[in-house]
């Protein structure tokens, strides 16, 4: 081969080189759920064949400033949901750690929230949540913790974020304890669910938030 027919492979070879990269570097979008993809025992009878278009409800709770809030504040936002209570010994404390860790990776990025529901709303007072609030360090204006009527959040964690496979009404029996995130988009479309208590399982969150905000 001569010397122009060896600069032209050359040439051909990084040109495609320099492709491949860029094919390998560019994140996958992240798959939109909906109630027919997820796991039956998460999802209503009256949910399971909605293949599209779901979207997290609207609500009206309380912060943590005693406030009552809707879901407005999320909105074109970025967020991370939970459902936990302030007295759980176990696995929320943990999962509280790992929340912090997503505020570092985004800090004082208004774009990217945190929304942590209280599933013992009866004690967990607003009072009670900013205190616990100090307690993980969170930015007010990044993390919202919400307490109020304990029907409207279960009926969320259920019908809205598919977050726990126990079925009930919200009632005074009934008890929600489930280490799920889920990740929301700025259209309320669910894009994840993560273990709250695996380190590897939020890096792969804050790796997804990171897609997302790629995504505007």
């Amino acid at each position: 081969m001569n010397k122009s027919g060896i600069l032209i492979s050359a040439i051909i070879m990084l040109i495609a080189i320099t492709i491949a990269y860029f094919m390998l570097d560019k994140a996958v979008p992240l798959k939109i759920y909906s109630p027919k993809d997820l796991n039956p025992e998460l999802v209503d009878k009256d949910q399971r064949d909605i293949y599209k278009n779901h979207r997290i409800r609207n609500f009206k709770l309380v912060n943590q400033d005693g406030e009552e809030v809707d879901n407005s504040f999320l909105t074109d936002k970025i967020y991370v949901a939970d459902f936990f209570f302030t007295t759980c010994p176990t696995i929320c404390p943990v999962m509280s750690n790992e929340l912090e860790r997503v505020q570092n990776a985004f800090t004082n990025d208004l774009n990217v929230q945190i929304v942590s529901h209280s599933v013992q709303p009866e004690f967990d007072s607003p009072q009670v949540l900013k205190e616990y609030a100090k307690l993980h360090m969170a930015n007010p204006n990044q993390w919202t913790f919400l307490t109020g009527d304990k029907a409207e959040i279960y009926s969320l964690a259920r019908k809205s974020y598919f977050a726990v496979t126990t079925e009930g009404d919200g009632g005074v029996n009934d008890f929600i304890h489930t280490e799920n995130f889920i990740l929301i988009d700025k259209l309320k479309r669910i894009r994840g669910f993560y273990d709250g208590t695996s380190e590897d399982d939020v890096n792969r969150l804050i790796k997804d938030i990171k897609i997302l905000r790629n995504e505007e």
